[in-house]
């Protein structure tokens, strides 16, 4: 399926349906009266938060939704019926922003929470509701109510535990292969990944998501490559998880420029709790990958795990970290 996190469509409420004007006429009933029945409410556009979606494609085929109009009051006081209701489907994590694309309107961050992004118009009134004392044959009416339409921007925010961080060719979507059913595309040549990926890894108690987005170049905050569309993914994370390649010619830099990338797009992102691994382990010789290590964990102060992805080195014992590290968060 064709991976779209941002749509702009337009959505339009429906009319409300006019008040009918009208009188009884029948035989043997001098006084008659008036009867008109009210109109019926216009279809909201109503959003709601599915999980059965990951991906907001539909929008991207589809861009004009509109609700139903009211019918209009009839004779014999019968009400006209309501317009029906327009729902979109929208995945766990979407945003709804005006057509600013600055004004948020919605954050649909659990399933079945519903959002009515334009009200139909109310039903006008038959002449029914005009009858008093001093007026007992009204022939006055009123019409439904306008709709509301705008143009609105989607915007989806995956929902994850685990974002996977790191420069194109990190071994980030080996990572995500291994330890979950995700099949990513892998290859030896960077920018394999070119849309965020997901996977689950299913626990005692919980199942934990991690996310993979595309590897992160100088520059990524302002536009360079393929990270900045897709940096927003990994803001919900509770956790991150920092991919340094072992061959990198020096992962000290490597690491500070992701670490750069990250903070200059949103400081609170990069405040986040953050698993430093030396990945693909493998692909050099023992002497190198301690070399390495030490480098690292001299540069960031932290502990620098070592993972392959490919023989296993390191993988369990990585996710029970993981794992333990988000039991302490629930």
């Amino acid at each position: 399926m064709k991976f779209l996190d941002q749509a702009k469509i337009f959505i339009q409420s429906g009319k409300g349906g006019a008040g009918c004007l009208s009188f009884r006429r029948e035989k043997f009933i001098e006084f008659g009266g008036p009867d008109g029945g009210d109109g019926g409410k216009g279809g909201d556009v109503i959003a709601r938060a599915v999980n059965n979606a990951n991906t907001l494609i539909d929008y991207g085929y589809r861009q004009h939704y509109k609700g139903k109009t009211g019918g209009h009051g009839m004779g014999k006081n019968r009400h006209g019926a309501n317009g029906a209701d327009v729902i979109l489907p929208l995945p766990v994590g979407t945003q709804i922003y005006d057509e600013d694309y600055e004004t948020l309107l919605a954050d649909l961050t659990e399933e079945g929470q519903e959002v009515v992004l334009a009200k139909g118009g109310k039903g006008g009134l038959g002449n029914t509701r005009f009858k008093s004392s001093t007026n007992q044959a009204p022939r006055r009416t009123t019409p439904g109510g306008d709709s509301v339409e705008k143009y609105i921007w989607l915007r989806l925010k995956l929902i994850a535990d685990v974002g996977l961080v790191g420069m194109p060719n990190a071994g980030k979507s080996s990572l995500l292969a291994a330890v979950s059913r995700a099949r990513p595309k892998i290859a030896n040549y960077p920018f394999t990944t070119l849309t965020p990926q997901l996977g689950a890894i299913a626990t005692d108690d919980r199942m934990i998501i991690l996310a993979d987005i595309p590897g992160l170049v100088a520059g990524a905050h302002q536009g360079i490559g393929l990270g900045t569309r897709f940096l927003g993914h990994i803001e919900r994370c509770q956790r991150l998880i920092h991919l340094v390649d072992v061959e990198q010619e020096s992962v000290v830099k490597a690491y500070r420029m992701v670490r750069k990338e990250l903070t200059a797009y949103s400081p609170e992102l990069a405040s986040k709790p953050e698993l430093v691994v030396l990945s693909r382990v493998d692909t050099v010789d023992p002497a190198t990958v301690k070399l390495q290590q030490a480098k690292l964990k001299r540069a960031t102060q932290k502990p620098v795990y070592l993972l392959s992805s490919m023989t296993g080195q390191g993988l369990e014992a990585l996710m029970e970290l993981v794992i333990q590290d988000l039991k302490k968060d629930l």
